[in-house]
């Protein structure tokens, strides 16, 4: 095992083979890089003298230096140590715990780097955790909560099966309307929504679909025979709404407008070929439908002093 400064040691779960703790080296006993190394743990900002065992391995920075482990250099480590490293131009197999930080920091607008920064840990080890399976500290995630605006438990995925809003509401809360502006770049993010429509027996009914925005259309697959299908060739609602549980805030947007079957097979594969995900329900659900707003509005709460 031979490493630099700059460079990762990970050490792993022997039961799992997750990384379960991190540090940077910085400083070296051997000039031609073999151990014992200085190691500052990203869990606690310590720096310990370390001697890697067989539960560890390194992981270099590319020579690039844009902070991200380099895994074809990787040394001294299983071949499950990083997962099964991904072919080349295929995506890797993030953890359950990567998955939602890199969703969330996304969300907000965040880098690698900014994120990092705000973690006090290093974008390598970032990168690290957003794709592969790991399992970092307690210590790890509660200064990822906080850099993300969130909390362990959500990252760790708490929580995940009870409704929304249940958090205490703000002491001082601004509800303000959304302009038609802010409506569309909301809409625009795309993700799952909600279409309000009346069902074959006449009944009202919300449907839950994944969406995308397309030439200024809200557009979404369904089934030929589904309750959403019935609302073809009528005014139907779509509304989307995001959440802060952390923070007690949140905006929710409402489009109204006539829905229509495309029928054009030329834009049904346009459509396809730009879906950012394909529908969450399974089966066969090709038939894709138009919502042309006729009326875009929306609210959101923040604290009020924002």
């Amino acid at each position: 095992m031979r490493a630099q400064r700059g460079d990762h040691v990970v050490i792993e779960s022997p039961s799992t083979g997750a990384a379960r703790r991190e540090g940077e080296i910085v400083g070296l006993r051997h000039a031609d890089g073999t151990p014992p190394y200085d190691v500052r743990w990203s869990d606690t900002d310590e720096v310990t003298l370390v001697f890697p065992g067989p539960d560890a391995h390194v992981l270099h920075l590319e020579a690039g230096g844009n902070g991200r482990p380099d895994e074809a250099a990787a040394e001294g480590h299983p071949p499950s140590a990083l997962g099964t490293v991904a072919p080349s131009g295929a995506a890797a197999d993030p953890g359950d715990i990567g998955r939602r930080v890199g969703v969330e920091r996304r969300r907000r607008g965040l880098t690698l780097e900014e994120t990092a920064a705000r973690a006090r840990m290093s974008p390598a080890y970032l990168a690290y955790l957003e794709e592969r399976p790991a399992d970092p500290s307690h210590a790890t995630l509660t200064r990822l909560a906080g850099a993300l605006g969130t909390t362990v438990s959500a990252l760790r995925g708490a929580g995940g099966n009870q409704p929304p809003g249940q958090g205490r509401a703000l002491l001082h809360p601004r509800l303000r309307d959304l302009g038609p502006e802010e409506c569309r770049s909301l809409l625009s993010t795309h993700g799952v929504g909600r279409v309000a429509v009346r069902g074959p027996d006449g009944r009202p009914a919300v449907v839950p679909v994944n969406y995308d925005v397309c030439d200024g259309a809200i557009v979404f697959r369904t089934a030929p025979d589904s309750v959403v299908a019935a609302g073809a060739g009528t005014e139907v609602a779509f509304e989307v709404d995001h959440l802060d549980e952390a923070m007690s805030q949140g905006w929710s947007v409402l489009a109204v407008g006539p829905a229509s079957l495309v029928t054009d097979t030329d834009v049904m594969r346009r459509l396809g070929r730009r879906a950012h995900s394909t529908p969450w329900a399974g089966g066969e659900r090709d038939m894709w439908m138009s919502l042309h707003p006729t009326r875009l509005t929306g609210r959101r709460i923040t604290p009020a002093d924002e």
